[in-house]
């Protein structure tokens, strides 16, 4: 894989062109709603556009529902209510081989029997095109994945990331309006999740089709997603672009889940006198930029209320005992990646605990991301000076951020 599979790709843009053709759509998801006999609701009032080309990445815990909306686009989970457009059709009553879509499971879903030449044959044979126009594009897909050597072998004989690409090149030779994936790389090593998460991005943008990709891991999400869609219990908690997600998380449950290490969400009571915001963390007042006020007008309606008050663990830097803005603590846990150096400071402020997110800090302890030269260490104390030009504050009622 690597730099030839790069090198590949580039070179094969017209070859791409052809392969694909003019095969690409929106698809429109009005007020979706999935409901079982059992009264369970999977998916509650989904709304989503997705544009032709468009990279698009449902990202939530286990159980939050977008497997199951994944598959309702594929028409694999029938719709309880709600429209489903893929260009200008409605599809809600369409069998899945009418969609025109083509899907990449988490199996991969090989016939270990068949070879990988007729594994990637496999959907044209059953649309019975002309023997050289399969050849033609199984050819040039496996071109594209650097499958060529491959082509006659079983699956049993291949890596698992070679396997992957067994699936994206049957996918691909389909010519579908849109490709839906369904945690394609969570069976791999992490090494190579890291290698194919690249792959996949940059065939999609080359091949430009429009892509829907489900995963648990933010990680994954942030890294391929033109935009990213955030669901919790099955309703949409926000769709932005991954730096807008990162940057202004619009509510408790975003900010927590993404970003590793998870943002920091303290409790604390806002107060506003003589033109100027603070706010109190257990004992610590914090002394919010004269700016803040004007730009967050909702401001001034929580004066005295409790609210939430995030900060992302980079935003955290030692400094000196007694500093404006700054939290006393113990360090509890240190981390070494080289590069920086993660600590676990227990202070006296209160967290916030969400639930269905990985809390990785202990109980009363908050994150903080150091330079490597860093010399604190478990069982001493550290001072921590809190960035207050990014902090964010959220309604520690409704868990929306308080603009």
């Amino acid at each position: 894989m690597g730099r030839s599979l790069q090198r590949n790709l580039r070179n094969s843009f017209h070859g791409v062109l052809s392969l694909m053709g003019d095969y690409m759509a929106n698809i429109t998801l009005q007020n979706i709603d999935k409901v079982y006999d059992n009264g369970f609701r999977a998916v509650d009032q989904l709304s989503l556009e997705i544009q032709d080309g468009e990279f698009l990445v449902l990202v939530g815990p286990s159980g939050c529902g977008k497997s199951t909306a994944l598959r309702m686009i594929a028409g694999l989970e029938a719709i309880s209510s709600g429209d489903l457009l893929i260009g200008d059709l409605r599809v809600n009553d369409l069998e899945p081989k009418d969609r025109d879509i083509a899907m990449v499971f988490q199996s991969y879903a090989l016939y270990p029997h068949l070879s990988v030449r007729d594994n990637i044959a496999f959907p044209l044979k059953l649309r019975k095109l002309p023997k050289d126009e399969i050849k033609r594009r199984v050819d040039e897909a496996a071109r594209i994945l650097e499958l060529t050597d491959n082509l006659d072998r079983k699956p049993g004989r291949l890596s698992g990331g070679q396997r992957q690409r067994v699936a994206m090149g049957r996918a691909i030779v389909r010519q579908p309006q849109a490709f839906l994936m369904d945690e394609p790389l969570s069976n791999l090593d992490a090494k190579l999740r890291v290698q194919m998460r690249a792959e996949i991005s940059r065939l999609q943008h080359t091949l430009n089709v429009t892509t829907v990709y489900v995963t648990h891991d933010q990680i994954e999400a942030m890294t391929m997603g033109d935009r990213v869609a955030v669901m919790s219990k099955g309703v949409l908690q926000q769709i932005d672009t991954p730096e807008e997600l990162y940057n202004n998380p619009q509510n408790t449950f975003v900010a927590a889940f993404i970003g590793s290490p998870q943002m920091n969400l303290l409790s604390g009571a806002l107060s506003i006198a003589n033109g100027m915001a603070t706010v109190t963390l257990g004992g610590v007042t914090l002394t919010l930029p004269p700016r803040y006020l004007a730009e967050h007008r909702d401001l001034a309606g929580f004066i005295g209320k409790e609210v939430v008050v995030g900060v992302r663990p980079e935003h955290l830097t030692e400094c000196a005992d007694g500093d404006l803005n700054s939290i006393n603590g113990e360090v509890d846990i240190r981390e070494s990646l080289g590069s920086e150096v993660i600590v676990y400071v227990k202070v006296q402020a209160k967290q916030v605990h969400m639930s269905n997110t990985e809390n990785t800090s202990a109980d009363g302890a908050i994150v903080a991301k150091l330079g490597p030269s860093t010399k604190l260490r478990p069982g001493q104390s550290a001072t921590l000076a809190i960035n207050v030009d990014n902090l964010h504050l959220f309604d520690a009622e409704s868990g929306f951020a308080i603009r």
